[in-house]
């Protein structure tokens, strides 16, 4: 039998609601966002294991951690997911995550590709760079604006 996981993340705890074929809530707790936690409590509770989680910012981490572990996980396009979860009438972190698992049940949504960690990491690079450039810029500008008040006007650098 398949069980579905649902995980609603956040910096330090992520909520966890598991599922079965037919939708009933088999277990439900909170665990430390951490791959190797997370992955030791849901192998506690189920071996047939799909697990939902929305993008966000500790989605890479979690899920190359995850699946290291050996955990199926789904990374759900978090507008779509939004969307199905805006229908629930008290919307808190267990209910998101119950949510997220039946969204994983049904098969009512948009997977989306976690880059590696190396694309990550270049991107990350580029994007320092572009900011330092475009500070530098900024600075450069700046004074030069500042010594034209006094009738210096710097050449090209």
């Amino acid at each position: 039998m398949t069980y579905y996981a649902g995980l609603d993340v956040s910096q330090k705890e992520t909520t966890i609601c598991i599922v079965d074929e037919q939708g009933h809530r088999l277990w439900r707790g909170k665990a430390p966002t951490d791959p190797e936690a997370l992955a030791q409590i849901l192998r506690r509770h189920c071996s047939d294991l799909q697990v939902g989680v929305e993008t966000g910012p500790l989605m890479p981490w979690l899920v190359h951690g995850l699946r290291r572990h050996g955990v199926e996980v789904i990374c759900l396009d978090a507008r779509h997911a939004k969307a199905a979860l805006a229908m629930q009438l008290n919307k808190n972190d267990r209910n998101d995550a119950e949510g997220l698992a039946q969204i994983v049940r049904t098969g009512w949504y948009r997977s989306v590709h976690v880059k590696s960690f190396d694309a990550h990491r270049l991107r990350s690079l580029l994007g320092a760079r572009r900011q330092l450039v475009g500070m530098t810029t900024q600075l450069s500008n700046h004074i030069r604006g500042i010594l034209k008040v006094f009738g210096l006007v710097a050449g090209p650098v």
